[in-house]
């Protein structure tokens, strides 16, 4: 159980400072007690990486996880929730409340990383085996890796740095250049991918077959935003309507793809199971999943709980707490279903009349606006809602004990997909593209189009925090077409339950707070607040300086 990893990170949260801080860059080791003595076994490695699985990720999986990843990308409909509807409708500044959340959660992960790093570095003692040593840091670098691709992708720039505390003495510094971000991402998912061990120590932990997993997703990342052969700082594409990528990257993301397969995950048999609670944590399709722990937060304290069901749930009967019956699918999402797709529609979003067995289960379940009414003007999300303590014996406010989907096998399937494609119209490669919609009950296709590739992501994924990232993705090399298509989304428009609709929804009214999308947004600002602190996130950003490279790609790939 994922009990069995966590307990230590209980045990050693006070080795990592999470409190807020002035800057982001002040996030320091403030180890308790004698850190020359602490690290006296390769168990104590094993304790000091625990709190990188959940700790560290907490305010990213807060609100930065959905918000960014489905409420920018029109997944969401979130009128009055602040640190969603500014991203869907483009209106936000350099104000809006949620950048500057954003940008810290992800710069906690880098800074506590860092320390990690730094700490097995200089305060192993020799009980320490090398090969623990060595395991340790790898976690520590697939995370900071993870971390530094997101703040690639939003930002399009970033402050890279490896100790924490030399960084926090010199706030005032550049940020790098995105590629040089995205760069600095795949060396350390590279260096976690050449170390990392075949199997988990505990359930959930990182092994080489998660780091190639995410290598699949960082190189396609990287055949967007160069133009051939490996980067070097000189090969940044300038011209993003260009319709092709860098083939060196799209073969590196399909052989790492391959190399996740050989690993130990298989898809679930059945959608829904991924979505149960019995099923959920650390299942065999899961590539990596935050792992938090079960419990009242009285019991566990704050850091280590999962609140996300808590901004979904809409009523009193499906959630202990219920933050979410203004937050719910956009029209656009629900009208994007096949009429055949009925098995992810169900256990994704709410629709009239869907019969949900594990919500409610005193009263014999939930029929959505049957047991409750006046739920026909929207689709509430179900994906992330398990119900309360009486029917799963798990879920406490703000606390539902379920972990956080990262990565799944499915995304790998679809990601060597993408890769086979390469630069062509479309790949007739679709083994591994037609598992997933097999599992989803939809018919196989003989050859795969983008249009078609890109609903299998959308859907699949919807509410994972991914689908944002998909569309930039895209607009490395076809920058008119995904602005074009985030104008015609509907955003935010208005919808009521009508069986005469193929959707089985109409639209009732276009929202009146939306801007007109353009390149700008694919970009998000800074927050004031950062570069109030640090000037010179306002300026263009910089060249860093990598040393040789450490990893060797043809050894990683033999």
């Amino acid at each position: 159980m994922k009990k069995n990893i966590l307990i230590s990170a209980v045990l050693v949260a006070g080795s990592l400072s999470l409190a807020s801080c002035d800057d982001f860059l002040t996030t320091q080791n403030t180890t308790q007690g004698n850190d020359e003595s602490f690290l006296d076994s390769d168990a104590s490695v094993l304790a000091t990486t625990s709190p990188l699985y959940n700790y560290v990720w907490n305010s990213f999986n807060d609100k930065a996880y959905y918000s960014m990843g489905d409420g920018r990308s029109n997944n969401l409909t979130a009128r009055w929730s602040d640190y969603i509807f500014p991203y869907t409708n483009f209106t936000e500044t350099a104000l809006s409340p949620g950048l500057e959340d954003s940008w810290n959660a992800l710069y906690s992960v880098v800074a506590q990383s860092n320390n990690v790093i730094n700490r097995i570095q200089k305060y192993s003692s020799s009980a320490v085996s090398e090969s623990a040593k060595t395991q340790g840091m790898a976690e520590a670098r697939f995370m900071r890796g993870l971390a530094y691709w997101y703040i690639a992708s939003l930002w399009n720039k970033g402050v890279i740095y490896t100790n924490t505390a030399e960084a926090a003495s010199n706030t005032i510094t550049p940020a790098h250049r995105m590629t040089d971000v995205m760069e600095f991402a795949i060396r350390d998912m590279e260096f976690a991918a050449a170390n990392l061990s075949e199997s988990q120590a505990n359930p959930g932990r990182v092994t080489c077959y998660s780091a190639y997993g995410m290598l699949s997703r960082f190189y396609l990342s990287m055949a967007g935003l160069t133009t051939d052969g490996e980067y070097d700082g000189a090969n940044i594409a300038t011209d993003f309507d260009r319709g092709n990528r860098n083939t060196y990257y799209l073969d590196l993301a399909k052989k790492a793809a391959l190399k996740c397969m050989e690993g130990p995950y298989s898809l679930l048999e059945n959608y829904g199971d991924l979505f149960a609670v019995k099923t959920w944590n650390n299942n065999n399709e899961s590539v990596f999943q935050l792992q938090w722990l079960s419990g009242s937060t009285d019991a566990i304290g704050w850091g280590a709980n999962n609140p996300i069901s808590s901004y979904f749930s809409w009523s009193t009967m499906v959630g202990e707490t219920n933050w979410g019956n203004a937050t719910f699918a956009s029209y656009d999402l629900v009208r994007t279903y096949d009429p055949q797709d009925r098995i992810r529609r169900h256990y994704t979003i709410c629709t009239v009349g869907e019969v949900y067995p594990d919500l409610n289960t005193k009263n014999d379940g939930y029929i959505y606006n049957v047991t409750e009414a006046d739920y026909e003007k929207k689709c509430n999300v179900k994906k992330h809602v398990i119900g309360k303590l009486d029917d799963n014996g798990q879920s406490y406010q703000q606390s539902s004990g379920v972990n956080t989907y990262m990565m799944r096998l499915a995304e790998v399937y679809l990601n060597y997909t993408e890769a086979a494609m390469g630069n062509s119209a479309s790949t007739s490669d679709t083994e591994y593209f037609n598992r997933v919609r097999e599992r989803a009950g939809m018919p196989r296709l003989g050859t795969v189009t983008y249009s078609d590739l890109i609903y299998e992501r959308r859907i699949e994924f919807a509410f994972e925090g991914l689908f944002w990232y998909d569309l930039l993705r895209r607009s490395y090399y076809q920058q008119s077409e995904v602005v074009n298509y985030l104008n015609h989304q509907d955003r935010n428009a208005s919808y009521e339950w009508d069986e005469s609709e193929d959707c089985q929804y109409a639209k009732t009214a276009d929202a009146d707070d939306v801007s007109t999308a353009t390149v700008a947004h694919l970009t998000l600002p800074i927050s004031d607040v950062d570069r109030g602190r640090n000037p010179l996130l306002g300026k263009d950003p910089v060249v860093y300086e990598f040393g040789p490279r450490e990893i060797n790609v043809n050894d990683l790939f033999k």
